[in-house]
Parts: C-alpha cells; structure tokens; sequence
C-alpha cells in the first residue's frame, strides 16, 4: 500500500533523529545531519500537503509565482503578505541573482519598459518586464511538446558565476522532468467511464483521442543540497508539486511521481523539541487533499486563485518556530 506525505516525511524526521550525526552549520546553530535521503510520493493519491503541521498555502504558491516571474527583489511578496525571504534581502528588498532570475533568465538582463494606454480614464501607466536571458522553463514546456522523452529535462538554478552574489545560494538547485506513454488501460482509468471497456479497441481509442484524454505520464525530481527537514521541506515538496501539476496541465500530461533527491538532510537543535511533537500525531488522521487547478494560457499566466486546495485539514502549526539565517 502507498504511504501518504505525511507518513513518509514522519519516517524521514524518526531516521534523522535515530541516525543523524551532530554538525555544526553556517548559522551559528548546530544540526542532526544525515545525507544522501530520497522521498518518493505518488502523486496520484492526491497533492502532497502535510497534515501533521498546518502549512501556510498563500506563502508557497506566491513564492513559485514569484520564481517564475523571474524576480529577485521581495516587493511582490510583501505587496501579498508573504514575508519568508525578508530576512535576506537587502534595505531595497533586493536578494541577487537568486532563483527566478536563474529559472527564466539565466545569463541575461532584465528590462523594464514604462508604457501608458489610453482608455475611458485616461492615460495608465504601466510596466512590461522584459527578459534577455535563457527562459530554462519555457524551454522544458517546448521539448515536452516535441520530444518528451528527452533525457535534458532539466532546469538549474546552480549558476556557478552569479553565486558570490546571491543573498542566499539555492538549497533546491535544480529538477528533471521524466515522462512515459500511458497504457491504454491506464487512459481507461483516467476517466471512470463504466462503459469504456465494452467498446472495441480501436472506438475506444478513438474517442480517447478525440476527447483528449492524455497519453504520458510525467514526474519530477528535484536536487536538494542543504535541507532543513522541519521548517522548509514540507514547503518544497508542496512547492514542487505545484509545479508538477501546471507541468501536466500545460502539456496535457498525468502528475506521476515527486521525487527528492536530498543532501545534507538535517534537522536543526532549537526544532528538536517541535519534531518530537509532531512525531506524536497521526500522519493518517486526515484524508489526503486534492488540487483543483484552473487552466492559465501559458505556465507563465497562472495567478494566485487559479489554485485550490480541497479537502485541506490539518492539525495546527507552532507559532514563532525560530529560523536559522
């Protein structure tokens, strides 16, 4: 039987503290460190939020919006109540060539045009964001439609040039998209249609095909050097599987497995007491929550409240849980 995310994140937190070795870290903050951990959820038994600890929605889809409008300075998240990067940027909010630029501007400038337009008020002002660099996302969506079964799915966010200027170097440096042919049995699966099986192979296809039920499947790793195992991996395996899911939705795929690749996989002192805690709950006593997705023009277009969460219960989160900087 498939474990939940909750099972499987509750196991990892039990292994470090069973065989986790005492390090020192950059924070000034020592850790219970072990490498080289794997995680692996099948995303067909529903979106990968944690339970055990009520995770701040708004924070993690404003952020993956944010990386993939290609910003660097927190001004969007600020204007949208999410403030988990304030305590790196700068007195202008500015945080270096972090994520978004490496994402959908490797190597390039940005330029802001100032525009107005006319209408029944009169004259707007308005901006239009222009970026010169190599669009790693964009890339990955036109390979999927041409060749999706390319072994170079990948997106770095590890620019070993822009590093010394980053206020915070990537934990989560890079993903690699993987998909497959579904079987015609598993289209059959995908649409709980009672009557698909009594139909003759080829009508059957045919109207597979002509109603566009999808033909892959695709699934997503991504690498992770430095993982605090409390506070920010439930966020990055939410963050990725949203953005597995609008994978899937813009290239009519199937979500099928999330996978982590971690390195150092720690947990830090002063959240021991808060694991020990959350060791204690139930990772089965809420049901698995389902993303209801709103289909935007491009992966680029989506915004906040095309997501939504179904079925989200949770047991209640700690409030001021220290964060090591």
């Amino acid at each position: 039987m498939s474990k939940n995310i909750d099972q499987i994140y509750l196991e990892l937190l039990q292994d470090i503290l069973e065989n986790g070795h005492k390090k020192p870290s950059r924070t000034g903050i020592n850790t219970i460190s072990t490498f080289g951990q794997t995680i692996k959820y099948d995303m067909r038994l529903g979106f990968p939020m944690c339970t055990t600890k009520k995770l701040h929605t708004k924070s993690i889809i404003h952020e993956l919006l944010w990386f993939l409008g290609g910003n660097t300075n927190i001004q969007y998240l600020t204007d949208n109540g999410v403030t988990i990067w304030n305590e790196w940027a700068d007195k202008d909010g500015n945080l270096g060539p972090v994520y978004g630029k490496q994402w959908v501007n490797w190597g390039g400038t940005t330029e802001v045009e100032v525009s107005k337009k006319k209408d029944e008020n009169g004259y707007l002002t308005f901006k239009e964001v222009h970026h010169k660099g190599i669009n790693q996302i964009q890339n990955i969506i036109d390979r999927l439609k041409t060749n999706p079964d390319c072994r170079r799915l990948i997106v770095s966010a590890w620019n070993v040039a822009d590093l010394p200027n980053m206020k915070l170097m990537p934990c989560h440096y890079g993903f690699q998209i993987y998909t497959r042919e579904l079987s015609e049995q598993e289209r059959v699966e995908l649409i709980m249609f009672t009557g698909m099986d009594a139909l003759e192979p080829l009508r059957r296809l045919k109207w597979m095909d002509e109603n566009n039920i999808p033909k892959r499947e695709i699934s997503l790793q991504w690498n992770q050097r430095s993982v605090d195992t409390f506070l920010g991996l439930p966020f990055n395996i939410a963050s990725y599987g949203f953005l597995l899911e609008m994978f899937a939705q813009q290239t009519n795929m199937v979500p099928g497995k999330l996978i982590g690749s971690l390195g150092d996989t720690h947990i830090y002192d002063n959240h021991i007491d808060y694991v020990k805690k959350q060791l204690e709950r139930d990772p089965t006593k809420y049901s698995v929550p389902n993303l209801v997705l709103n289909k935007a023009d491009s992966l680029f277009d989506y915004k906040f409240d095309d997501f939504k969460i179904e079925g989200y219960e949770s047991y209640p989160n700690w409030k001021n849980v220290p964060i090591a900087i």
